[in-house]
């Protein structure tokens, strides 16, 4: 098991100025490599509070590069909806030779109708859109000279500039949260999957669904897994919880703004049953987040106990993408807490959850 710091901005312009933002995302950045995490992470999202100070992740991650030598940069996910392949295959391949191959690729489908709305596309085409989009994307990575005339965009004897420094491209992982569908889509395809745990046992059947999806279709392995979680750890596992859950009400209060579109009306055929998902999300606390795994709040020893058990439930994964700056939470504190769990939980898991891992079942075999 891998860990990475994943940045998910929820802060408004008037609580926090956007160069006040990136500098302290760039800081924990750079602070986090010599503490053994193995990635940065970024979202995209635009036009509210929630997700809006990231609206280019490889803009980020291209600063990010020049912050750090080994560490994996990772669009924690690039949205094919709202960008013409051709753009962001260029971007993409351009941000790999900056950072000299070490882009890891993420895609989602979006998920908030106020970005369809002021994007001018419909929901209804999420899914068509974010297909076409990662087709065209992979083709223009991995060959010269190419066509392809899809529904939204299509390109003839097209040599996308520059080339990837990783060949033939930059690994891909995609974004699955509910539908078994969607894990056995990115297994088909052989893309590395990109999940959170609120419900860990309903993520263990699909990750199955995922894995077993990945081996029936000819790929090597058996897939790889990123599950992103908050993190906050101090040596009084009280005074952690204090701390975040403020932090974390803000943040959950923040995205069900964001998402209040599901309950007032909104539906989409790509998108069934969210005001059924929302409504979920909106019982969320700190302690049912904690329960799930979703939120590793506490001492080190807790933060460890809650990642094997939450490996024991889903079958296992390979990277734990940890949100450490989640809306207000001050600067000194996520540093510390970076730099605790780096100290005490990193070095102690790494070798435990190789074991737990090779002993858990990851098939319905």
């Amino acid at each position: 098991m891998e860990f990475g710091v994943q940045f998910f901005p929820d802060v408004r312009p008037e609580d926090k100025a956007p160069a006040d933002y990136y500098r302290d995302c760039l800081e924990i950045a750079e602070r986090a490599e010599p503490l053994g995490y193995t990635h940065i992470r970024i979202v995209e999202h635009y036009f509210h509070y929630y997700g809006g100070y990231s609206p280019n992740p490889l803009l980020f991650l291209a600063a990010a590069a020049q912050r750090t030598k080994t560490a994996r940069l990772v669009t924690g996910a690039c949205i094919p909806a709202f960008n013409n392949p051709l753009k962001l295959a260029a971007e993409i391949a351009e941000l790999d030779g900056i950072s000299n191959g070490r882009l890891d690729v993420g895609f989602a489908r979006a998920f908030l109708p106020h970005e369809f709305r002021t994007f001018g596309v419909s929901p209804d085409e999420s899914v068509a859109r974010y297909r076409e989009g990662i087709e065209q994307i992979d083709l223009l990575l991995r060959e010269e000279n190419v066509t392809h005339r899809g529904q939204f965009h299509a390109f003839e004897n097209v040599t996308s500039l520059p080339r990837p420094t990783q060949r033939p491209r930059p690994k891909f992982y995609v974004a699955a949260t509910f539908t078994r569908e969607s894990f056995e889509y990115a297994g088909r395809m052989g893309y590395s999957i990109m999940a959170i745990p609120m419900a860990a046992e309903k993520l263990r059947e699909t990750l199955v669904a995922y894995r077993d999806a990945y081996r029936a279709a000819g790929h090597s392995g058996e897939g790889e897994v990123m599950l992103a979680l908050h993190m906050f750890v101090d040596e009084d596992g009280d005074r952690a919880r204090r701390i975040a859950r403020p932090q974390i009400d803000a943040y959950f209060r923040s995205l069900l703004e964001a998402a209040n579109d599901w309950t007032t009306g909104t539906s989409s055929s790509d998108y069934k049953d969210y005001d059924k998902k929302y409504e979920r999300l909106s019982q969320q606390t700190m302690e049912s987040l904690i329960a799930s795994g979703s939120a590793l709040i506490g001492t080190p020893a807790e933060a460890r106990e809650s990642l094997i058990a939450l490996n024991e439930r889903t079958g296992g994964f390979e990277h734990a993408s940890l949100q450490v700056n989640f809306h207000l939470l001050p600067q000194n504190e996520a540093l510390r807490s970076l730099e605790l769990f780096g100290r005490e939980v990193i070095p102690k898991l790494g070798s435990l959850s190789a074991a737990v891992l090779a002993g858990t079942p990851t098939s319905s075999r």
